[in-house]
């Protein structure tokens, strides 16, 4: 059975049921050829064009785990989607592209089952603290050997705590995520409702097994304390709560990926677009700033875009979702694998910003250097004295 955004839940289903056919989820076993052939994917689901608060790039990081013996904890946050060897085996057994623990046993020969609230758990470190919106608990290739199902919890704790810190009793974590059937081989989806923000997460698997990745989809929400202190920021990073609100073309890549941190390091980290072929027509990506920002400076990186950087582009700004859009940068041209920076003759007042590639290509990145305006803060900290962190 497929699952999609269009159906019923799948876990409701009776036919899906652990409890009463606890192979009712497994994959078939692989019979050679394209590993991914039956893998069943998530459908189309919203909240996965949400930035992935669980990204490497972000500086997030699994920090602890009970188990990991069969494969390591780290190999949840890889970005790219896990691969199979049928020929890798190790000292341990067959070696596996994401997190997997040993199986679990019971108390002793008249018990050999693990007792119902036994589990297995890793404890993930958000690398930008926000509002979770969305899961994506990836069992790719984990066909036979999969949890029966998975729970999360999750947490804030400000600063740089360590495992013994958050498994400390006085540390408060809510169950964002019950536990649920899961299925293997496949990429199991599930919306989160709860809206506050969080820090770190809590991954169970029950009792034991495997999952490949996990994506952690969700909105921003930075510490206004931070950015005060800061004085000059990236209005528009990632980090301190910019998002993509639409854009022309999607096709190699997301645009999220030019308001990430850092530089890029190869050509698909940042955004890329098909060849435009339809004349007097150009290619966009327009953002939302996390709240109103005076722009003073505009960073334009078309690193490692060497034969399909934009040739030219413009930058525009609006003040308001209603207001009118007015130049910041003319139409400019760009040079393929520079770093292009522009000083504003006049700060510009925005909330939005559109950038547009004349006629198509690509841009790695794009910084917004200024300040929150006296409203924008008031709007920041609002935000993130609503969001209701959990605190220990």
């Amino acid at each position: 059975m497929t699952f999609d955004a269009n159906e019923t839940a799948w876990q409701n289903s009776a036919t899906q049921n652990p409890d009463t056919d606890p192979h009712a989820n497994d994959a078939a076993p692989y019979g050679g050829g394209d590993p991914y052939a039956d893998y069943r994917e998530a459908g189309d689901l919203p909240f996965t064009e949400l930035v992935d608060l669980a990204d490497r790039r972000l500086g997030a990081g699994v920090i602890a785990a009970n188990d990991e013996f069969f494969a390591e904890r780290e190999n949840l946050l890889i970005r790219e989607r896990a691969v199979f060897d049928p020929e890798h085996f190790g000292h341990k057994g067959k070696i596996m592209d994401g997190w997997e623990t040993r199986r679990r046993r019971g108390a002793d020969a008249g018990h050999p089952f693990p007792a119902p609230e036994d589990h297995d758990w890793a404890i993930v470190r958000l690398g930008a603290p926000g509002i979770v919106r969305g899961l994506v608990v990836d069992t790719a290739h984990f066909r036979g050997n999969y949890p029966q199902r998975v729970s999360v919890q999750a947490t804030a704790v400000e600063g740089a705590p360590g495992p013994e810190e958050l498994l400390a009793d006085d540390v408060k974590w809510e169950e964002i995520l019950p536990p649920t059937p899961v299925r293997g081989h496949a990429a199991n989806a599930f919306e989160i409702t709860d809206g506050r923000r969080y820090t770190h997460l809590r991954l169970c698997q029950h009792p034991d097994g495997g999952i490949a990745r996990l994506r952690v989809h969700g909105e921003v929400v930075p510490d206004p304390a931070w950015i005060a202190a800061l004085g000059t920021v990236d209005l528009i990073s990632v980090l301190n709560g910019g998002t993509y609100e639409d854009a022309s073309d999607r096709f190699y890549s997301s645009p999220t990926q030019i308001i990430l941190p850092g530089t890029s390091r190869k050509m698909d980290d940042g955004w890329e677009n098909r060849r435009r072929r339809v004349r007097d027509t150009n290619d966009w990506v327009r953002f939302r700033l996390p709240a109103q920002g005076a722009v003073r400076a505009v960073e334009i990186d078309t690193a490692y875009l060497k034969g399909n950087s934009a040739g030219w582009i413009a930058l525009q700004g609006r003040n308001g979702d209603t207001g009118e859009w007015f130049e910041i940068i003319p139409r400019t041209r760009l040079q393929p694998d520079t770093l292009h920076r522009f000083v504003l003759r006049a700060q510009a007042v925005v909330t939005h910003v559109r950038l547009d590639a004349f006629p198509d290509g690509g841009v790695a990145r794009m910084r917004l250097h200024g300040s929150f305006t006296e409203s924008g803060t008031a709007a920041l900290t609002r935000r993130y004295e609503e969001s209701g962190a959990v605190t220990p």
